[in-house]
């Protein structure tokens, strides 16, 4: 494949669902990048019988079918957290979930290089206005995380962009006079929030820092919902707010609610598949004054059902 510096792209690396445009004589356009797919969930799959992994659609109807493996999601959430160091074994292999989210970009970089039919090496990706919230250097980290994943992927040349500035420049596009426009971007792990001036004559300027009024954003998005609904109404299925007797005494006590909130949470749902969690939740169900719910958990965690139960919450929240 030819490799030069001409090519770029702009990379959208969201919570939910990716996307890449490429640029194309004076303007830009979406690339597929999931058969004739413009935009693709942000999953992963691994196939534990011949240890391939697939993307997108394929990876969800491969979780739902029920074959034998591991689906991961919303893993830009873990990006300024210790989370992204850790280690997820996946059969024989060990994988940090910065590896895992390697592997998604990759799969978008190929599809941007098929597009161009040329090795794109300079990409602006997309980032919220805060990573994380009121920590600014955990913030910093995880943009520098992000931009290690994209040059180990094979980008020489990473550029970011707050997503609400890119909305609002895409919406430039269609203004005959000046207007100072609130942009609000709700994604499915943030929520940003810029004011910024457009114009006809903007569109020219290529320094447009003076335009940009004001920035916020929140780390509030859609997969927060999916959690709030998922508490407040299938774990306590579960054993959410059952109580349960202490080894000595015969005390009552809660059952604790960090199962219910990993459960719930899609990218701490792996972290539940553990025999250290399943001894765990053996020992709460002999003591449990509700051992039928702590024993359809034990059974979710055992077969691995996290993320057909989240999948299910997801529909819900969608058909509400």
């Amino acid at each position: 494949m030819k490799q030069d510096d001409k090519h770029f792209c702009g990379l959208d690396f969201g919570t939910s669902n990716s996307t890449v445009a490429c640029a194309r004589g004076d303007g830009s356009a979406l690339v597929p990048v999931e058969g004739d797919k413009t935009t693709i969930p942000s999953s992963i799959f691994f196939d534990f019988d011949d240890g391939s992994a697939c993307f997108g659609r394929q990876a969800l109807q491969a979780y739902v079918d029920g074959q034998d493996g591991r689906l991961m999601r919303s893993l830009k959430s873990v990006l300024g957290h210790p989370l992204l160091d850790e280690t997820v074994r996946i059969k024989r292999r060990a994988y940090t979930y910065g590896d895992i989210i390697g592997l998604l970009v990759a799969h978008l970089k190929r599809s941007a290089d098929a597009a161009a039919g040329a090795d794109v090496s300079q990409v602006v990706m997309g980032r919220p206005v805060h990573f994380v919230d009121d920590d600014e250097t955990a913030d910093r980290k995880a943009q520098d995380s992000l931009e290690a994943i994209a040059r180990a992927q094979g980008f020489r040349h990473v550029e970011f962009q707050y997503e609400p500035i890119a909305a609002a420049l895409d919406y430039e596009r269609t203004v005959a006079e000046e207007q100072y426009a609130l942009i609000a971007d709700i994604g499915g792990g943030t929520s940003d929030f810029s004011i910024v001036r457009v114009s006809p004559q903007g569109r020219a300027r290529a320094d447009r820092s003076a335009d940009v009024l004001a920035n916020t954003g929140v780390h509030i998005g859609g997969t927060d919902f999916d959690r709030l609904l998922s508490m407040k109404a299938v774990m306590p299925h579960f054993g959410l707010n059952s109580e349960t007797k202490s080894h000595f005494g015969g005390k009552i006590l809660a059952v604790p609610n960090a199962y219910f909130g990993d459960l719930a949470t899609w990218h701490r749902i792996n972290l539940l598949y553990s025999q250290a969690t399943l001894r765990e939740l053996n020992d709460l169900e002999k003591r449990s004054l509700a051992p039928a719910l702590l024993r359809r958990l034990r059974n979710v965690v055992e077969q691995r059902q996290g993320h057909a139960i989240a999948l299910q919450v997801e529909r819900a929240k969608i058909a509400l």
